[in-house]
């Protein structure tokens, strides 16, 4: 690191330059970021896809749908009601150049009441879906009669969007106020406190600059707008916490130019191992090919990546240019040697009861994951829009009113090797369906045969070899058959989200057939989505471990320090799993009850394993030093949690405050993610930094570290430490 430090402070007007060219640069592209960002994430190349797009190309399903949902006003007739609708649809079928429309009636039981709803289709999206639905929403505004909402995938995605860019900005209004107190009282001076904001801002808005760039190649979803400045504010302002406060420690006797390179080669040694830490945590989302870990993957890769970059390349020019400055605008007095005291103190209170405090902190933690065994996750859906949308009002009520949430659709597109209405194929299709409607979770089955009325192949060929019969029966083979496919629809008789409805696709996709068979419908989806993840996510995990293990081996030079930090890690991450479902799916503190967003595991683990490998690294780091100089495991344990803990405790309440103002947002994964972030953070920074870290350092004594092979006499080494 002597090389780099030399590097670095001979390098700080060019790397200072380069900084303002990298702001002015990305931060053009950083404002159009919101622009390019669609969809919940949710998204992967498998069955379900390319059944959809089979339906699309050889059934003419649509692309996408706007429902319009209409509400009777009092004093409207049946009748009138009726036709308006009917106005209504043709009109914006016009206006929107929508391929085609459905118009409610009461035939096809799409009106009930004073509540109805009609559909929109449209083949393809060439951009400009945005506009269409604002030349429909003119002719809502105009209806005198009866109330228009309108929602629909690309209506909710557009509302998604606009709710992730008002959560940060409400998030931000919180956080970063909050963020700048914490900072004022961790360092007492205005500039020392203002600069690590400045960095945390810098390396957000430099991400998102860089992110704009990913587009096209990967569909990114809206959730990287709260996911990168989550990330980035708080490991930005660590990092610069971290490193300020090791500089303001060595100007006090050392020139500016070596306090620099000191702090370079401790502090931002640190910073390196830490991020490397994140990085990898990161990185075993990349397993997992759904499309919202893959972006939040890249995005926060990113974001650490630049946050590390901008720690040890721009905060060293700017604590270069400002050497002693860094004291300037004092508002409040804070005494190191007090800080130190206290927290000397307390360290040696604990390491006198070890195997107690041990105890107590387990129990503690042991208890909080109970509930983890309750969990129930989902996928994000309409739900986790704000009750103030017009979108997901309409939802709801459609919803409500309209769909039986007691059954599931699950569509079956068979593909012969010939045309379907071959003899043998149209044999073995009908075989099929009689299968189908023999599973015992088959409510109903919908296709050729009920159509027509017709039970068995044979019949269906006479039918159509009869020319008068066959003209009256082509609307309905067209619906259903298309040369080598026919359409099959299996309604179930369980809910479209239960564990029957994906054990249903996951038996029928490996069910020997005749046929390729395509499958497709919400069960579907969510069953690839369930699967990927927990088929997936193990080789993450074991990526995360396996690499933060090694990582924290290097740094420390020992075996049971980061055994130790990975077991804490994995016991507070769990016990945070639990608080969230107490929380949120058991509706406790006032929140609404809501099951746990099925990527929250996933990310939590992901973001936050780093992050609090992030404090470890801090802490034993200062800890390796005191004992490479003493030989002492309770000196150097002591004498690293007094001179650490004041700036950990600053940088995790940071962390806590910017996660935790996401707790105050209306998007609910989004919510619940923030909430997330910060408890674990808390739960890492008080029973595990305060009481488990002591404790059982004490507790291991010098096997701690047993990696070193040259051992020191350590009375000579507590006389040079006392010297």
């Amino acid at each position: 690191m002597n090389k780099v430090a030399n590097a670095l402070y001979a390098g700080r007007k060019f790397l200072l330059i380069l900084w303002i060219i990298l702001i002015v640069g990305f931060g053009f592209y950083a404002a159009k970021l919101p622009s390019v960002l669609g969809g919940n994430g949710f998204e992967m190349n498998g069955m379900y896809k390319d059944t959809e797009q089979l339906l699309v190309d050889k059934f003419d399903v649509s692309e996408a749908q706007i429902i319009v949902l209409f509400e009777k006003k009092d004093g409207v007739s049946d009748s009138k009601f009726q036709q308006t609708i009917a106005q209504y649809m043709q009109k914006a079928e016009d206006k929107s150049d929508a391929s085609k429309v459905d118009i409610p009636t009461a035939s096809n039981k799409m009106i009930k009441g004073s509540t109805a709803y009609g559909i929109i289709h449209f083949n393809h999206d060439d951009g400009t879906m945005d506009k269409r639905v604002e030349k429909i929403r003119t002719l809502s505004a105009e209806e005198k009669e009866m109330s228009v909402k309108l929602t629909g995938g690309p209506i909710i995605e557009k509302d998604m969007n606009t709710a992730s860019q008002a959560d940060l900005a409400k998030a931000e209004a919180i956080g970063i106020p909050v963020a700048l107190v914490v900072l004022l009282l961790a360092f007492g001076g205005v500039v020392a406190a203002a600069i690590p904001l400045m960095i945390g801002i810098v390396t957000v808005v430099t991400t998102m600059g860089v992110v704009y760039f990913f587009h096209p190649y990967t569909e990114l979803s809206i959730f990287i707008l709260n996911v990168i400045p989550m990330i980035g504010l708080a490991l930005s302002i660590d990092f610069a916490l971290l490193f300020i406060n090791r500089f303001k420690e060595e100007i006090q006797t050392k020139s500016v130019e070596q306090a620099i390179k000191i702090t370079i080669q401790t502090a931002g040694r640190s910073v390196i191992f830490s991020g490397l830490c994140v990085f990898i945590g990161l990185a075993g989302m990349l397993f997992i090919q759904v499309d919202i870990f893959q972006n939040v993957a890249l995005g926060g890769m990113a974001v650490v990546f630049i946050a590390v970059f901008s720690a040890l390349t721009l905060l060293p020019s700017i604590l270069a240019i400002l050497g002693t400055r860094i004291n300037r605008l004092r508002i409040l007095k804070v005494s190191e040697q007090g800080g130190q005291s206290r927290w000397r103190s307390f360290a040696t209170l604990v390491m006198k009861k070890p195997v107690t405090m041990t105890i107590v902190s387990l129990i503690i933690l042991l208890v909080a994951l109970i509930p983890v065994r309750d969990m129930h996750l989902e996928i994000p859906s309409s739900e986790a829009l704000p009750t103030k949308y017009e979108s997901r009002q309409a939802f709801d009520t459609y919803n409500d009113t309209f769909i039986n949430k007691n059954t599931a659709d699950v569509y079956f597109v068979l593909e012969a090797k010939q045309d379907m209405l071959n003899e043998k194929p149209l044999t073995n299709a009908f075989t099929f369906i009689k299968q189908l409607k023999e599973d015992s979770l088959v409510k109903q089955v919908d296709s050729i045969s009920t159509a027509l009325n017709v039970k068995s192949s044979d019949q269906l060929q006479a039918m159509l070899e009869n020319p008068q019969i066959s003209a009256q029966a082509k609307p309905a083979v067209d619906s259903f058959i298309n040369g080598h496919y026919m359409l099959i629809k299996a309604t179930l008789d369980t809910d479209q989200n239960s564990d029957e409805a994906k054990d249903f696709v996951r038996k029928w996709k490996d069910k020997r057939s005749l046929f390729t068979v395509h499958i497709g419908g919400y069960p579907k989806f969510e069953q690839e989505i369930f699967d990927e993840i927990y088929e997936k996510a193990p080789y993450g995990l074991a990526l995360v471990l396996f690499s933060t293990y090694v990582i924290l081996m290097i740094a420390f030079r020992s075996v049971l320090i980061p055994l130790k930090a990975i077991i804490m890690n994995i016991l507070s991450l769990t016990a945070t799993f639990g608080l969230l479902v107490w929380l949120f799916q058991n509706g406790h503190l006032g929140l609404t009850e809501s099951n746990i967003a099925l990527v929250l595991p996933v990310f939590v683990f992901g973001l936050v394993f780093g992050l609090s490998m992030d404090y470890e690294v801090f802490l034993i780091s200062r800890i390796h030093e005191v004992y490479h100089q003493t030989r002492d495991n309770n000196v150097a344990t002591v004498e690293g949690l007094a001179s650490t803990s004041k700036i950990i405790t600053s940088a995790a309440l940071i962390m806590i405050v910017i996660t935790g103002a996401f707790a105050f947002t209306d998007v609910t994964p989004v919510k619940q993610m923030g909430v997330g972030i910060a408890l674990a953070i808390f739960i890492d920074a008080t029973i595990v930094r305060m009481l488990l870290v002591p404790s059982l350092m004490k507790l291991l004594g010098d096997a701690n570290w047993w990696f070193f092979t040259k051992k020191r006499d350590k009375s000579s080494s507590n006389e040079q430490l006392k010297s």
